[in-house]
C-alpha cells in the first residue's frame, strides 16, 4: 500500500523509505522548444504504418538497451494501454530466450532494433537486415528503422538530462 508521500511504502511488516528522486538536470524541452516540437513531429511520422504494439515493443527494447528509465516507463505504460500483455513486456529484455512469446515479424524487428541501437558493435549485419526485410515490406521496414532511430534520439535526451520515470500517464504526449 502506498501512502500519500510517494517516497514511502507501507506493508504489513514495516515502513521503508525509497531513495529520493533526483531532479532532472534541466528542462530541455522548454529550453529548446523547436527541437522538442521537431522531435514530436518526427516521432509521429516514424510510427505511420507500423502496428502500434510492435512500435511500443521496439521503443521499450531500445530504451532498455540505452538504460533510459523515463522512456521505459512511458512506452511500457503506452504498450499496456494499447493491450500489450504484461508477460510479453516482462520477457522483452530476454526476448532471445523467450522467442515463443513473439511472432517471427516481432523477432525480426527486435533483432533489427538491437543492431541499429548498438552500432558500436559495427554495421547492421546483412543477415539481420535480410531477416527484417523478409518479414516487413519495404515501406514498413523504412518506417521501422525510422522509429528505431527516433527512440534512440529520445533516449539520448532522457538519459543525458536524467528525466525521472514514474510520472507519465498513458497517452500523455499524444
Amino acid at each position: 500500500m502506498t501512502t500519500n508521500d510517494d517516497t514511502t511504502r507501507t506493508d504489513t511488516a514495516r515502513t521503508e523509505a525509497y531513495a529520493p528522486e533526483p531532479p532532472a538536470r534541466l528542462p530541455w524541452a522548454q529550453l529548446a522548444p523547436e527541437v522538442y516540437k521537431a522531435m514530436i513531429r518526427l516521432d509521429s511520422a516514424a510510427k505511420q504504418g507500423l502496428d502500434h504494439k510492435l512500435y511500443e515493443l521496439v521503443k521499450i527494447r531500445a530504451s532498455q538497451i540505452n538504460h533510459c528509465a523515463f522512456c521505459i516507463d512511458m512506452h511500457t505504460k503506452d504498450a499496456l494501454a494499447a493491450g500489450e500483455s504484461v508477460e510479453r513486456i516482462i520477457q522483452l529484455s530476454a526476448w532471445e530466450e523467450s522467442r515463443h512469446f513473439y511472432t517471427e515479424k516481432e523477432l525480426a524487428a527486435l533483432e533489427l532494433t538491437e543492431a541499429v541501437t548498438v552500432l558500436t558493435d559495427g554495421f547492421v549485419p546483412d543477415e539481420v537486415y535480410a531477416n527484417a526485410a523478409k518479414h516487413l515490406d519495404e515501406a514498413e521496414l523504412a518506417q521501422l528503422v525510422s522509429a528505431i532511430a527516433v527512440i534512440n534520439a529520445w533516449n539520448r535526451f532522457g538519459v543525458t538530462f536524467r528525466m525521472a520515470p514514474g510520472h507519465y500517464e498513458p497517452g500523455q504526449y499524444k
